[in-house]
Parts: C-alpha cells; structure tokens; sequence
C-alpha cells in the first residue's frame, strides 16, 4: 500500500494534516465487521514519534556541537532514523504516512525508490502555506515556550494546546530557504496532492477521496521494480549471470571436446534439460579448427551483450535453456560469417 509523503514549509499545518489523514484512512480500512482482522495496516511516522528534536535542521556554527563530522551531521542522523523507520514497516499491506520537513528533493527521491522496490506506490501531499502565516505560527509558539503563562492573541495562528516544538528564527529562515517545492513533472513527485491552509473540512475530504481512489482504488498504479535492479533469470540453479556463464562456458567445452575426437569440421550436440525438445545443432566451419582464444572470445562478446544495457529487455526472463538456444544461435551466424 502506498507511501503518503507530507512535505511543505516549516509550521505550516503538517503535523495537523498528517493526523486527519491518519484518521481518514483509519476509517476506509477499519472492516465492517470488528470480529473481522483488518486487511490493511496503517503507520504514521514523524519526527514527534521519532523524538527528533527541530533543532538537529539547525546548521548555525555556535548550533554545531565541538567535534562533529559535518554542520549537518545531526540532519543526516535523523533522516537515517526516519528511513529505517519507513523501511521497517513499508509492504503491500500497509499504508504509511511520513509526517515531516521532507524538503529535500534527493531525499525524496530516495524514498520512491524504497517504495518502488517494494512493489507499493507513493504520492506527495503537500500541504500550502504563505511563509508570513507559517512564520507567525512559530513566532507564536516561540512566544508561548518564553512566555508560558500568555495568553495567545490570535486564535486563527495556534490551535489550542498545541504544545510543537518551536524553530529557532534563524533556523526557520534558513529552511524555508532550502526548501524544494516538489514537482508533479518528476516520477518521485508524482502523484501530488495539494492541501492549503485555508481549505475547510469538506475540501481536505475531497482531496483524501481523490488521494485514496489514485492510490489504493481500482485505477490505483502497478509498480515494477527498476528492471536493472529485477532478478534476471527463474532458474533455481543460481542468478542470471552465473548461469549465463556457465551455459556459455559449457557448449565451449563441448565444441572442445568434440574438435578433440572427431577432427576438425562437424556438428556439435548440445542437449536441452526440457522433456522432449529436440538437440541443438553447432554447425562447426569446414576445413578449420577453432581455438580456445577464438571460441573464448566469442564466448565473452555474448556475455557481455546479454549481461546487462544492450539485450537486456530479451533476456529479462530468460532461463538456462533460453540462453542455450540464443548461444548456439550467435556461434553459427558467427562462423557463417567468417566463411
């Protein structure tokens, strides 16, 4: 089931939306019956479950404690923690929401491959908001963690009892700054859902309804691992590239063995494991015998076609007796050739 990343400017309503997602999705899977196993799983994962604290986003120098590897060590260590997190429960079964900065687009990136692996699809759900509204709800809880017997002065700002972590002032500038909007043109983006600040109750269920039906409907995406990244063969027998060569480098023994015997020119044998399916015939050059180097350097030139890059569509399924039958084909269009 699908990866929701929650992505937008700091203070800008995440945390807020991610948990009304949490409980929309809580409802369209909840089963009908409650004596019945839920056939989905749902995580909401964020830097609040994590214990993460804003201030490893800070990058300030006097922020940076002595002796650390890079000014933005603490970063990296909290993002390792959340995709260790995701990695643990992301599957087909379960659907995972990512509430955080996400504002960084290789780090997104990162995480679609992770779902595409996977075999799960993933969106972006980024949530809309001006930076002077997004700056005013952080001078606002900065203003509470100063002042903790204030009353608030604005009630559209904070909700009440927000108790969130405040960013530092130069933090947050220095964030808004990094910040990457996704783009609905790249494949890490894509699908992206949009939720702003000002959209009601019965707007936000739209854009859920829309989210839960791309994603998890009828119409929702079959995802295919990357093909460089797919196993090769089905053989049980070993990978696709260790039965790549030792196919090759068996019918090169063979054609040895029988240039040993029976002379020079002739026809070569080669068998098939499947019940029932007829010998392979190497029809060898007359008048000429082949050498190790010859028939090795032919040997390598197919492995190295069909290994990976070009060929690789064909032999995405291929098996020993494929590759049998496409290696015997190469050999005599070779020395057909070289008539």
């Amino acid at each position: 089931m699908p990866l929701i990343i929650v992505t937008g400017l700091p203070s800008s309503g995440k945390s807020t939306r991610a948990k009304q997602l949490y409980d929309y999705l809580a409802q369209r899977i909840a089963p009908a019956d409650s004596s019945t196993p839920a056939k989905y799983r749902l995580h909401l994962i964020s830097d609040d479950s994590l214990s993460i604290s804003r201030t490893v986003y800070d990058l300030s120098p006097s922020k940076v404690p002595a002796h650390t590897r890079s000014a933005n060590a603490s970063e990296k260590d909290a993002r390792a923690a959340l995709y260790g997190a995701v990695k643990r429960v992301l599957s087909d079964r379960d659907f995972v929401i990512l509430d955080g900065l996400n504002y960084i687009k290789g780090w997104r990136y990162q995480l679609h491959c992770e779902a595409k692996a996977m075999r799960t699809p993933n969106c972006v759900l980024q949530i809309g908001c001006t930076p002077d509204r997004a700056r005013g709800v952080n001078q606002e809880r900065l203003r509470k963690l100063q002042q903790p017997g204030a009353e608030r002065q604005d009630d559209d700002v904070i909700q009440e009892g927000d108790t969130t972590e405040a960013y530092e002032p130069g933090n947050w500038d220095n964030l808004v700054f990094r910040y990457e909007e996704p783009n609905p043109m790249t494949r890490w983006d894509s699908p992206l859902f949009t939720i702003i600040w000002e959209d009601d109750e019965a707007q936000t269920r739209k854009t859920f309804d829309s989210l839960w039906d791309t994603m998890a409907g009828d119409a929702k995406p079959v995802v295919r691992p990357n093909q460089s990244t797919e196993r090769r063969g089905r053989d049980a027998g070993g990978d696709y590239l260790y039965i790549l060569e030792r196919e090759t480098q068996d019918i090169v023994k063979r054609i040895l063995d029988q240039q040993a015997a029976d002379g020079s020119s002739g026809e070569v044998a080669v068998p098939l494991s499947a019940p029932g399916k007829p010998d392979l015939i190497i029809e060898l050059p007359p008048g000429k015998k082949l050498g190790v180097p010859q028939l090795q350097r032919l040997r390598r030139a197919f492995v190295a076609l069909n290994r990976g890059g070009i060929g690789l569509d064909s032999v995405a399924n291929m098996a020993a007796d494929g590759l049998r039958e496409t290696f015997v084909k190469y050999l005599n269009d070779a020395f057909e050739n070289d008539e």
